[in-house]
């Protein structure tokens, strides 16, 4: 009997393709809609949380000021280059220490020329970064303590100034002195604020000091830690050393922050969460919309069939198998609309990922979920219309017009 009844439900819903179409396009249009923004808001959540990892592997940085952002270090005393290595020495669970000063200019080859960010720091910057050469070598210890005339170039200067020529060993100049390339950093790509990371010359510490700013001010310590490492702790006992560092007494306030590279992932990453949920959730107003339509075609498909149910009733149907047959029919056409739109889904999901640059993430539990609610709508939205038409007296029905 079931075979059967799915055999009439189908050969009803081949009679009116057109109309069959039309009705399931809310629950195509939904289903899409709530698959599309959920896998792009999970691809965006993996992408936010790959370009913080891209700072460093469990990473603080620390800077002066009360807060982050510009102004937040206004007054503050800047770091000197020897708290890093006080910072190394002192507390445990830390992998590496890096000082880090920066400065805009212009880097010059040949006839090139670049406008890019300058920074002065110790091998030690690269390790906390999570950086690797592509070619050439780190600075040696020498030529930190002598602030030598050398630089590693990130992969968008080598690109613009030196373009297909080899940069390892040439000269570029930024400001009024030439330094020696030593070494190519490998890609790193965009930054978790829409940075281009490698757009970057790397100097030792003292030259930049030296020779492009001409003060000894150290901006921010890049502090890496241990896997395993208690970032609490690290952090109660990196604020305890730096309030010794710059004598600052109990009754001061703290004049640096400390930012944990981790927490911000994580609240960027629940932010965006946040907001794929909200999105899925107005996505999927539209299976409701599509479950009403799906509900009143059937009413009207009732309404035209009165004759043909009062004949099924007068020669002995039984009650639930009408009921049975358009209760089909409502799921059929719900559970086809579910199957386009997750095909629809896939491609936009596809297409989106690569417009917006973030990873195409397939996640076959909530295209399941989408599948069997929109079954779902078609059970409770086409009940009704198939209760109507089981519940009909054969003779009224074979006298409808």
């Amino acid at each position: 009997m079931l075979l059967n009844t799915l055999l009439l439900a189908l050969r009803s819903i081949r009679r009116n393709l057109m109309r069959s179409f039309l009705t399931i396009l809310g629950i195509v249009i939904g289903v899409s809609a709530v698959i599309t923004m959920v896998t792009l808001g999970n691809g965006a959540t993996l992408a936010i949380q790959n370009q913080i990892s891209g700072l460093g592997t469990n990473l603080l940085q620390v800077r002066p000021g009360q807060r982050m952002g510009p102004g937040g270090g206004t007054g503050a005393p800047a770091f000197k280059d020897t708290d890093a290595d006080v910072i190394a020495q002192q507390i445990g669970g830390i992998l590496a220490v890096a000082p880090e000063a920066r400065a805009a200019a212009t880097a010059v080859v040949g006839g090139r020329n670049w406008t890019t960010s300058v920074i002065g720091s110790t091998n030690a910057w690269l390790e906390t970064g999570n950086w690797t050469l592509r070619s050439g070598r780190v600075f040696t210890d020498a030529e930190l303590r002598a602030g030598a005339a050398v630089c590693l170039i990130g992969e968008t200067v080598r690109r613009e100034l030196f373009g297909t020529a080899d940069a390892v060993g040439g000269q570029l100049r930024v400001k009024a002195f030439s330094c020696e390339v030593v070494g190519v950093l490998a890609s790193k790509g965009q930054g978790a604020f829409g940075n281009d990371q490698d757009d970057t010359v790397l100097v030792p510490l003292r030259t930049l000091q030296r020779r492009v700013t001409g003060n000894t001010r150290v901006n921010t310590l890049l502090v890496s830690m241990k896997d395993g490492s208690d970032p609490e702790r690290v952090k109660a006992s990196l604020t305890q050393l730096l309030r010794e560092l710059r004598k600052l007494s109990d009754s001061d306030e703290d004049n640096f922050n400390v930012l944990d590279t981790k927490q911000l992932a994580d609240t960027l990453s629940g932010t965006t969460k946040v907001l794929t949920t909200l999105l899925g959730a107005v996505a999927a107003v539209s299976l409701l919309v599509g479950g009403i339509g799906i509900m009143n075609i059937m009413l009207v498909s009732v309404t035209e069939r009165t004759r043909e149910i009062g004949l099924r009733l007068a020669i002995g149907a039984l009650e639930r198998e009408v009921l049975l047959q358009f209760l089909i029919e409502a799921v059929v056409l719900a559970a086809l609309g579910g199957l386009i739109g997750i095909v629809l889904a896939t491609g936009a999901s596809l297409a989106l990922s690569g417009l917006m640059g973030v990873p195409y993430l397939f996640n076959p539990g909530v295209n399941l979920l989408s599948f069997v609610f929109s079954a779902g709508i078609g059970v409770v939205f086409g009940y009704f219309p198939a209760r109507r038409a089981a519940r009909m007296d054969p003779i009224d029905a074979l006298r409808h017009e």
